[in-house]
């Protein structure tokens, strides 16, 4: 009983601090509580987030505002079509008068760094990322160097704009915890951003996490729980987008439209991002809501989809409600 009741009071802790900090956020920030919501979550989880939305929706200002208000070492690359991995990395540099090499370290060891426009980068600079954002090492020359903790990746992506852009590899868009699409403002929320005058970085934040406040809020989201049955729940959402799945052929109305399904990978991302989504509830377990309200984010960019699902017009976003409504709610 005690034990619960720590708990819970943890939980309301965890509550009350995540909340300064979104309000601290939207100081600068108008609306976009979803965007502000899983940059949290990829903090707490130890995880990434891709963000992919138009040019001019605040998506680079609510990764720096964020990083202010964390107290976090901040880095920024812009991703080019001429970047190089040792741009991103470090090299190896040799020093002619002592006669021997010495490393010379890139942006990629901070804590939050933000990969902007990383679409924009062929596929050799992208991979270079997958060693640090799966292991939170890199390897330079022979040597093997650990990043800072906490680190994590925030990339954003341009959806409308083809020309000098690169599909990101599969295998690194799986090590993104979540893929958050980022919708224009209402226009009551645009009628405010416009009063604000256009520059919202003359706004002052404070700053409002300390180290050891992140790594309560990270201690506090392992100990949610998450019953058996939602975890089967998680487990039957993911599994049925494969389709030698048994039973898999009850819902070929639209599973033709999967080329490849979700990896487990995908289970334990959801799994972890319902816990902070019950976490932002102030609750000590998890709900089928949680899982549901994470669901997208957590499997739009793991899924590959058919020809025949672009020939019909038909999105990720839509066969994943399609999925939810399929697999039984415990």
């Amino acid at each position: 009983m005690a034990e619960s009741t720590n708990l819970q009071q943890d939980c309301q802790w965890a509550r009350e601090t995540l909340e300064k900090c979104k309000a601290e956020m939207a100081k600068r920030i108008v609306g976009q509580e979803n965007i502000i919501n899983s940059i949290f979550t990829a903090l707490i989880t130890d995880g990434h987030i891709l963000l992919e939305g138009v040019p001019g929706l605040a998506k680079t200002l609510a990764i720096k505002t964020f990083a202010e208000i964390s107290g976090l070492e901040f880095k920024r690359i812009q991703f080019t079509p001429d970047l190089l991995p040792a741009d991103v990395l470090g090299t190896l540099l040799y020093n002619q008068a002592k006669g021997e090499f010495s490393v010379r370290k890139g942006p990629v060891f901070t804590n939050i760094l933000l990969a902007d426009e990383i679409n924009r980068s062929p596929a050799k600079v992208q991979s270079a990322l997958l060693e640090a954002m799966a292991e939170r090492q890199i390897t330079i020359g022979d040597e093997t160097h650990k990043l800072p903790v906490p680190f994590v990746v925030l990339a954003t992506q341009n959806p409308i704009e083809q020309e000098g852009t690169y599909n990101l590899p599969e295998a690194e868009l799986d090590r993104f915890l979540l893929k958050t699409k980022v919708p224009y403002p209402m226009p009551s929320e645009e009628v405010q951003i416009v009063k604000a005058g256009g520059n919202p970085e003359n706004i002052k934040v404070t700053k409002q996490l300390s180290a050891s406040d992140i790594e309560r809020l990270r201690s506090i989201a392992q100990q949610i729980v998450c019953d058996d049955k939602i975890i089967e729940y998680i487990v039957s959402i993911v599994s049925i987008t494969r389709q030698e799945i048994s039973g898999a052929q009850k819902t070929n109305d639209f599973l033709h439209y999967i080329t490849f399904g979700a990896s487990p990978r995908a289970s334990i991302a959801m799994c972890k991002s319902a816990k902070v989504h019950a976490l932002f509830k102030g609750r000590t377990f998890v709900l089928p809501e949680d899982v549901k309200e994470v669901a997208k984010d957590v499997l739009r960019h793991r899924l590959v989809l058919s020809y025949e699902a672009g020939a019909d017009g038909v999105t990720s976003d839509e066969i994943i409600d399609k999925l939810i409504s399929f697999v039984p709610v415990p």
